[in-house]
């Protein structure tokens, strides 16, 4: 009983001045990109706002540390993802679960052989799929915009916000984190 309350709470368990610093970096890139939504789309098309941005806010702003939410898997994770969705979507066209299944799949494999691994990617590429007419008639605009876009986005305030507090370094690798309290601090 006691291994397991070490495992399931201690290893889980986040020093509560992260709970700021997560909600604020969430809260911002999720607030930036529906702001822009919002501004040049009408209220019912959320094209900018897309399922996957949830759950890339997750790893970048609650779990700054691990290899899935460092900038390269986010960036190259959502665009291979994007890139496949939109591809698979116009050689399977009219057969949606044949298309979502192929395009997550051929996601996670592309994704582990460029070694950009981020599992928000693969709801990238399924949306690609199954989105509103608006998200799929994009085509490989997709890519730039909503993705692209998006995700440079939610990497711009995970920089400032992660590194604005002094226990969290993002990215990961040390050089960035030196370059930034070298001009920035």
């Amino acid at each position: 009983m006691r291994m397991a309350r070490y495992v399931i709470y201690k290893e889980t368990l986040v020093d509560f001045k992260d709970h700021f610093w997560t909600f604020l970096g969430s809260f911002s890139g999720i607030a930036l990109i529906g702001f822009f939504n919002n501004n040049m789309f009408s209220a019912s098309d959320s094209v900018f706002l897309i399922g996957s941005f949830g759950a890339s806010s997750v790893l970048i702003y609650g779990i700054v540390n691990s290899p899935l939410a460092q900038p390269r898997n986010v960036i190259g994770g959502h665009l291979i993802c994007a890139l496949v969705g939109v591809t698979v979507h116009k050689l399977i066209p009219g057969n949606i679960w044949l298309a979502s299944a192929f395009a997550v799949s051929v996601s996670i494999v592309f994704m582990q052989i460029t070694r950009t691994l981020h599992p928000p990617g693969g709801a990238t590429a399924l949306i690609a799929n199954i989105g509103s007419e608006k998200i799929t008639s994009l085509g490989y605009k997709y890519v730039l915009s909503p993705v692209l876009s998006g995700v440079l986005i939610l990497l711009l305030v995970a920089i400032f916000v992660n590194n604005m507090a002094p226990n969290r370094h993002y990215p990961k690798n040390k050089h960035w984190y030196k370059i930034w309290k070298r001009r920035y601090r």
